[in-house]
């Protein structure tokens, strides 16, 4: 699976694919997208290689991406994206996703989870996933994320799952991660922050609610997002209803953008994302 992006220009996809072809690699799926706003070109070719390793297709791509100063990744489609989930008090995400990934319909690979609470163990005893409950107190935040950081390390992992983990990161671990952490939260419109948002909604008498996955950035909430999904409400829905579609719609949009980083069909196009389907 190649991946990359680069300021577009005459003559990309005819370059990629002829050093494919050169190569003896078959192209089963290609899908590329220029945009006119930022200039910028972005591709995603799954192709078979049969006659030449991955890494010596590696070696051989660089001098072709130094010509088109790309950025640009070659992944091995049968090997999983290593993801470790984090989660506070609410399951529905973290439970949506260990039985996605037991029954094949995630393709990513859950090696561990990490709550700032004890109570999903028994949850992850049962899927058989190393469970790790690292207490957060004001005092030992730093500590509590470097340990989380030696975590990411020594699973080798590369995607962190904010599966409802009610912490606010520290600019430093967000830069660390920086396109490869996920979070999940609520989207109403109009926007409700703060505590209890689905009785504000409610409060307001809402008709559409909603969910967005994006990747962590500093600024809380803000960053690139990869997926949403919505519902459509209505006066008789009470705050206990709404928050119950909402969960379901949270579980939906981030299992999507796991799915979505894992196959490498999400490039970052400066405060946006490009998702090929």
């Amino acid at each position: 699976m190649l991946t990359l992006a680069c300021r577009d220009r005459i003559g990309i996809v005819h370059a990629v694919t002829g050093f494919l072809a050169e190569r003896g690699c078959n192209i089963l799926d290609s899908q590329q997208f220029g945009d006119p706003d930022t200039g910028r070109f972005f591709m995603r070719v799954h192709c078979a290689a049969s006659a030449v390793s991955a890494d010596q297709l590696r070696a051989d791509f660089a001098d072709l991406g130094r010509t088109f100063e790309m950025d640009w990744q070659l992944h091995d489609s049968d090997r999983r994206t290593r993801s470790l989930i984090l989660v506070s008090r609410s399951g529905h995400c973290l439970n949506d996703l260990l039985y996605r990934w037991q029954t094949g319909a995630l393709t990513a690979e859950i090696v561990g989870i990490v709550s700032n609470h004890p109570d999903f163990e028994p949850l992850a005893r049962a899927y058989g996933v190393p469970y790790h409950w690292l207490p957060v107190t004001p005092q030992e935040r730093d500590r509590q994320e470097r340990v989380l950081l030696d975590l990411v390390e020594s699973y080798q992992a590369e995607l962190v799952v904010l599966a409802r983990y009610m912490q606010v990161l520290s600019d430093d671990l967000c830069d660390r991660l920086s396109g490869r952490m996920i979070n999940i939260h609520h989207s109403f419109l109009p926007s409700f922050k703060g505590a209890r948002p689905y009785q504000q909604a409610y409060d307001r008498g809402v008709k559409l609610i909603g969910a967005t996955a994006h990747y962590v950035t500093a600024e809380l909430d803000e960053g690139p997002i990869i997926d949403q999904e919505v519902a459509r409400v209505d006066h008789s829905h009470s705050p206990a209803k709404l928050e119950a579609i909402g969960r379901d719609l949270e579980s939906q949009a981030l299992a999507r953008a796991v799915q979505a980083h894992a196959e490498h069909r999400v490039l970052l196009n400066g405060s946006k994302t490009v998702v090929f389907r």
